[in-house]
């Protein structure tokens, strides 16, 4: 078990200020001090398998069950992480399965490779490409088998590869002690009105859990299904200059007109990807204690998607039917609609994970521990027409995009070592290893043909294996350092893309590279604690940056597979006061973080015809300065507070490729973030809570040209606020209802967010 210093359950920080170098983002909330040294740590306990080391060397987040529960609307996993400081789930609809990434101080929603995501010690983040598609899988884990939630920030622990730049977010699920059974009832609803659209989209959840331990033997089971029909997530459009003044094409109306993210008009004709998602997971559960010392964990994880998109066209001909595809007249302007323009798509998705975990805890001298994962795409089957179709049960040409024997897995060898009180080595191997392969045939009937000829093909690998040690000394009982270091060899191999009649193979690619780590904290004996940290992070390309390239009129068009990696230099100086004894605390944090070779799509200017793939981005210095507070029983008993206010000031200094984009904001990073949750325990048996999240202004574009963000492809600012009421009905019997977005806010991230929504739940628990 992990035992927070400090009642993790209302920590809603630690402290900062003061950076020195580039600096990282930082997450204050459960750490406290000790007695007897008041440096800030988390200590993992007990036999439960979790990522994090022993002895955190900056600050952590967490979160448990009981404030999940009280507090947040949680249908998704992700959900969890909704009012921590300066994170942000770009999570579209419930169920977001492709796009829902997670963003952190200095790093985007278009960086997805910069955070890393664990289900007790199973690796959930997607680390085969950057972006918006390659989201953590979520799907993995249901909010009602989490036991807690822990955030560590940055890239200053040596057990975590350089994608830990912004932050790693621990899962930690249920286990039981005796028997126990759980089973939830969830439905929600949305009323959508954007462009043309005004539609009431609705679904459900039903979950069920069972658990038991018997002497030495433990077993978990959760079921869950989520039926989810979402709002439209993207708008076909046509730019008004497009236009061709004349009267061919057929006259329609029901056009919306609108300005686009750079302020030139167009006009939106209709509303795609409406995604019907249906959602069923599995996850067993087994552990075994060997001897009190020594305890062994497995974990099987199934999780399968069936989604459908629709499409709703805006365009009416005189007739009142709606219009698709063709030449239509807008105005006296006539313009040409593809016949994908409008199209429906499908997905068939089955996943699995295993895990496996045997480690020691005697707490003596020497403790280890052997951790396995595998997470597989068993089946990963995408498919989408290339003819005009009126509706979904319509058939026809179009492609079949297969990704079944993707995946990766992952090994570490750790270990532990305690000579003395004064000291806590930690150390260890790693190995992870990505396999991406994506295969792309055309099809005769889009909706159930089988895969005719190739149209193209991406496929290769990636691999990392580390050597890693830190000391956590603790120098006097008010002082405290941990310096670490870590050695890696990244290996890129079996590269290749292919059109319908070739195959271009690359190179295998092999280096290596060493960060050091380093953090400091000193306790003054009373109520104030400082902390400095400071951590290299090397983030290597994916397989996907690499190799996954497109094909343009039949030739292949490749990204660059000589891309350098990303190197960043973080760090922060921290001050946290604690408050009431501990029942609160107030932390102010200066951040600075200085990354080289960022990973970027941009148009290389400097070669004629221009260059458009992933680049990297010469220079990109973020600093920033973050406030948190929390405390309990806040002017009359029964009363949390948390808030947290973030600015973040993050700039491209240098980018010879792009020149216009020297001295412009980074993409996706607002300049201003907060959070502010006030959670309210009427009687024992009935609590509320109100949240209320905001985000400033933040650009898309490197150049940022994209200069009006309420629109779509625009990202937007955003003030929206979440309530929730729940009720004890029984001993066994719980209801609550909440609102999501309850002030109705339309705002964007690229694709529009989630309008207000109703969440009811109906709980039972044995």
């Amino acid at each position: 078990m992990f035992r927070v210093r400090l009642n993790a359950r209302r920590a809603t920080l630690v402290a900062a200020i003061a950076a020195a170098f580039p600096a990282l983002p930082t997450y204050a909330l459960t750490l406290s001090a000790e007695a007897d040294a008041k440096t800030s740590q988390v200590v993992v306990q007990g036999d439960k398998p979790s990522s994090l080391p022993t002895e955190i060397p900056t600050t952590i987040e967490g979160i448990q069950a009981k404030e999940i529960e009280r507090n947040i609307n949680a249908i998704d996993a992700e959900d969890a992480l909704k009012y921590l400081p300066s994170l942000l789930v770009r999570k579209r609809y419930v169920g977001d399965y492709n796009h829902a990434v997670l963003a952190t101080r200095a790093s985007g929603t278009g960086n997805s490779a910069r955070s890393m995501v664990y289900a007790d010690g199973i690796l959930l983040s997607n680390l085969l490409g950057n972006g918006a598609t390659f989201t953590p899988r979520w799907g993995l884990v249901t909010p009602e088998e989490i036991e807690r939630v822990d955030v560590l920030y940055g890239p200053f622990s040596a057990a975590y590869p350089g994608n830990s730049v912004g932050a790693v977010v621990d899962y930690r699920t249920r286990m039981p002690k005796a028997f126990e059974a759980h089973a939830k009832v969830l439905g929600f609803s949305e009323n959508f009105q954007l462009y043309g659209t005004d539609k009431t989209y609705s679904g459900k959840q039903l979950s069920a859990s069972l658990g038991n331990r018997q002497g030495d033997f433990s077993w978990w089971l959760n079921l869950n299904q989520l039926d989810s029909d979402g709002h439209p997530i993207a708008f076909t459009n046509k730019l008004m200059s497009a236009g061709v003044t004349s009267s061919a094409g057929k006259v329609v109306t029901g056009a919306v007109a609108g300005k686009n993210p750079q302020n030139q008009d167009w006009w939106i004709l209709g509303a795609t990807g409406q995604y019907h998602t249906i959602q069923d997971h599995a996850k067993v559960k087994l552990a075994y204690d060997f001897s009190p010392t020594l305890h062994a964990a497995y974990t099987f994880g199934y999780w399968r998607n069936k989604m459908d998109s629709g499409v709703e066209s805006y365009l009416r001909d005189a007739s009142g039917n709606p219009v698709v595809s063709g030449d239509v007249n807008i105005k006296g302007k006539k313009y040409t609609l593809s016949a994908t323009d409008m199209s429906n798509s499908q997905n068939r998705l089955e996943h699995l994970s295993h895990g496996l975990n045997l480690k020691s805890s005697s707490k003596g001298v020497f403790d280890w521990e052997v951790a396995a994962s595998l997470y597989d795409y068993n089946k990963d089957i995408a498919r989408s027409p290339l003819v005009a179709i009126p509706t979904a049960d319509s058939g026809g040409a179009g492609r079949i995009t297969d990704q079944s024997g993707t995946g990766w897995n992952t090994l570490a060898l750790k270990g532990i070592w305690r000579p003395d009180t004064r000291h806590t080595v930690e150390f260890g191997y790693q190995r992870e290893a990505y396999h991406l392969k994506t295969l792309v045939s055309d099809t005769g009937n889009w909706i159930s043909g089988e895969a005719e000829k190739q149209f193209s093909a991406f496929r290769g690998d990636t691999s990392l294996q580390s050597l890693y040690a830190q000391d956590a000394w603790r120098i006097t009982p008010h002082w405290k350092t941990i310096i670490g270091v870590r050695a890696e060899q990244w290996k890129a191999d079996n590269g290749a893309l292919a059109n319908a009649s070739s195959t271009l193979n690359f190179a295998s690619r092999s280096e290596n590279f060493v960060s050091p780590k380093a953090a400091i904290a000193y306790a003054s004996g009373g109520d104030w604690t400082y902390k400095a940290s400071l951590g290299r992070a090397v983030r290597m390309p994916t397989v996907s940056e690499l190799y996954q390239g497109t094909i343009s009129n039949t030739t292949i068009v490749n990204n660059d597979p000589n891309l350098k990696p990303e190197k960043s230099w973080t760090t922060e100086w921290s001050a946290e006061r604690s408050l009431h004894d501990g029942r609160g605390l107030l932390r102010t944090t200066l951040f600075h973080e200085r990354t080289r070779d960022a990973l970027y799509s941009q148009t290389n200017t400097l070669v004629t015809p221009n260059v458009t793939n992933i680049q990297n981005v010469d220079d990109i210095r973020t600093t920033g300065l973050e406030i948190a507070f929390a405390d309990n029983d806040v002017l009359l008993p029964g009363l949390d507070i948390s808030a947290s206010l973030t600015y973040a000031d993050s700039v491209i200094v240098r980018n010879d490729k792009f020149p216009a984009s020297v001295n412009k904001r980074q993409p996706r990073i607002p300049d201003w973030r907060a959070n502010l949750l006030l959670s309210y325990r009427v009687t024992d048996k009935f609590s509320s809570s109100l949240g209320i999240r905001y985000s400033g202004k933040q650009y898309s574009a490197l150049d940022n040209s994209d200069v009006n963000a309420d629109t779509y492809f625009g990202f937007s600012d955003f003030l929206v606020a979440d309530l929730r009421l729940r009720y004890q009905v029984a001993r066994q019997w719980s209801a609550a209802i909440g609102i999501d977005n309850l002030n109705n806010k339309k705002y964007w991230a690229f694709h529009p967010y989630t309008q207000r929504s109703v969440v009811a739940e109906l709980k039972f628990d044995f």
